[in-house]
């Protein structure tokens, strides 16, 4: 079954996503295609306190939450009922184990194509063998196109049961203008009292996988080479209570600010005020969302050496690797680029250059936008 437009020929697209409105990653991606002047229409959960932020051309429809995200007949029934209404010329699904199991079901129920599936990393590189796992697998089977945003998840997702040849790498891409160097709107150094502090940064969330804790052990080493660092931990997560306890074991609490969520539009300040960006993440597919924006800020960013890493962050170009879990080694980094002004702006510089050469978020776009029209005249074919 496909069901559109009547405005196929003028490159106009009735597009269909279903994915969590309260991600920044959704909200970039359904906005941009709206502004695009694409129909743009987006299924999500029913939850409230849901941020706003989604572009007003965009239709919601909301479907209820089951409950830890398990499957339930009755959401896909709501789900094929608004398909049957909108009548989209494609439907897009982000996170293979939420909405994409609905994606594959959707396909798999009623015959609709084309059908596009998004891979954000633990959606599948922590995938388990079990119930869950076989719905994704059914899931890829079903997509036209998978995307993701790193080559070493490729073969993975062909091991799971997606054509070699319908999967693309599409980056999420960083909007190069909002994150670039510049002087902060707010005076985040003024409100935080940090006016003379070297600022190293984390916006990775507290949870088991980011492993916050190794930038806490470093804290010590760094602090005593550079007694005016601060480091600036953002973010919310089940791990918060252990690393504020950790910070005051090792006596550096009053040196760590831990910050809570902050606003995705407040982020270019808050990075504009640090010099040194940091990821412990023991896990990521492609570059992090959090990791790029840092750089196209003109951050020096210190990151551990896991996955496609490497060839984002180049050790001693645009910044520095250091294994997973070594505070010592991270430590050492910090205090390189803590005493050298001149380093941090060079690295900085390049490591912009590379966002804005390779992970523009216009260009990925144009890039999704280009294998849309394929799909659906294909499809139509």
């Amino acid at each position: 079954m496909v069901a559109g437009s009547q405005e196929q020929g003028t490159h106009v697209t009735r597009l269909l996503y279903l994915a969590n409105a309260a991600s920044v990653h959704t909200r970039k991606w359904v906005n941009y295609f709206a502004e695009a002047g694409h129909e743009v229409h987006l299924v999500t959960w029913h939850k409230p306190g849901t941020p706003s932020g989604i572009a007003h051309p965009v239709r919601m429809h909301r479907v209820v939450c089951p409950p830890h995200f398990v499957m339930r007949y009755g959401t896909l029934l709501e789900v094929r009922r608004i398909v049957r209404t909108v009548r989209p010329d494609l439907v897009h699904a982000h996170y293979l184990s939420h909405f994409g199991l609905v994606g594959g079901l959707l396909a798999r129920t009623s015959g609709f194509h084309p059908l596009v599936l998004t891979a954000w990393g633990s959606d599948v590189m922590s995938q388990s063998e079990g119930s869950r796992g076989r719905l994704v697998s059914s899931a890829l089977r079903q997509a036209d196109c998978v995307t993701c945003d790193s080559p070493h998840m490729v073969p993975r997702l062909v091991s799971l049961g997606a054509s070699s040849d319908a999967v693309h790498i599409i980056n999420f891409g960083v909007d190069t203008e909002r994150f670039r160097p510049q002087t902060p709107q707010r005076d985040i150094k003024g409100e935080l009292d940090l006016r003379d502090a070297a600022v190293v940064i984390s916006l990775r969330s507290l949870r088991p996988v980011y492993d916050v804790a190794t930038l806490i052990r470093a804290a010590p080493a760094v602090l005593r080479a550079v007694p005016q660092a601060v480091f600036l931990v953002a973010g919310r997560g089940e791990e918060e209570a252990n690393l504020r306890s950790l910070a005051t074991s090792l006596g550096v609490a009053g040196h760590v600010r831990f910050l809570g969520m902050v606003a995705n539009e407040a982020l270019p300040d808050y990075l504009n005020s640090a010099d040194v960006y940091v990821s412990t993440s023991l896990s990521d597919a492609g570059i992090a969302a959090s990791t790029a924006e840092a750089m196209a800020c003109g951050l020096p960013a210190v990151v551990t050496d896991f996955g496609d890493n490497g060839s984002w962050v180049k050790d001693g170009e645009t910044g520095y690797l250091f294994p997973c879990g070594d505070s010592d080694r991270l430590a050492e980094r910090l205090i390189q680029l803590l005493g050298d002004s001149s380093l941090r702006e060079r690295l900085g510089a390049n490591g912009r250059r590379e966002i804005v050469q390779r992970n523009s978020y216009q260009g990925e776009m144009k890039k999704m936008e280009s294998i849309y029209f394929d799909l659906i005249e294909r499809c139509r074919r």
